[in-house]
């Protein structure tokens, strides 16, 4: 069935998701992250400069649903980094496109801050979440097929562990 992509309910939905998905991140429930992805998906971590001049490049990415499982494993049991967390502030999502309930394209800015143990804060990133998304048709569940975080500033920190 074809999404009506100007209905409030269908924005409403993603924008939950969306504050879910930064929710999960921002109090440690790193296990449950790689749920809100498609078992076939695409998540990574590049440049707007990057994206601008074509590279392909990337800083993190996955394909499947098991290699984020196995990130946050990796996380948890064999990289070692300082103590941190994160806080996101999340920007109105905008639905660009798509051609239906299976393939909704959208737009969402975001800033990060992070929070070292010491209680440093800094603005750590910002940037865009350019999304492809499933919906079901009652709105009810929304599932990232696709998630590309395109952080604005070329430069990036040492200590990208945690996922944006």
């Amino acid at each position: 069935m074809m999404a009506d992509l100007n209905n409030p309910s269908l924005l409403a939905a993603i924008e939950r998701q969306n504050a879910l998905y930064a929710r999960c991140l921002d109090n440690d429930a790193l296990e449950q992250w790689p749920e809100f992805f498609s078992e076939r998906c695409e998540y990574q971590i590049t440049t707007a400069a990057n994206v601008r001049n074509g590279y392909p490049i990337a800083m993190v990415y996955a394909d499947t649903r098991l290699m984020l499982v196995d990130r946050v494993r990796s996380l948890r049991q064999a990289n070692i980094y300082e103590k941190q967390s994160y806080r996101h502030l999340l920007g109105r999502t905008l639905i660009l496109g798509g051609t239906g309930f299976d393939d909704v394209e959208t737009e969402t800015p975001f800033m990060v801050a992070r929070i070292m143990e010491n209680g440093q804060t800094i603005l750590y990133a910002t940037g865009l979440y350019l999304d492809r998304v499933a919906v079901s048709e009652d709105m009810q569940s929304v599932v990232l097929h696709e998630r590309k975080v395109i952080c604005d500033s070329p430069f990036v920190d040492t200590l990208l562990a945690i996922p944006l």
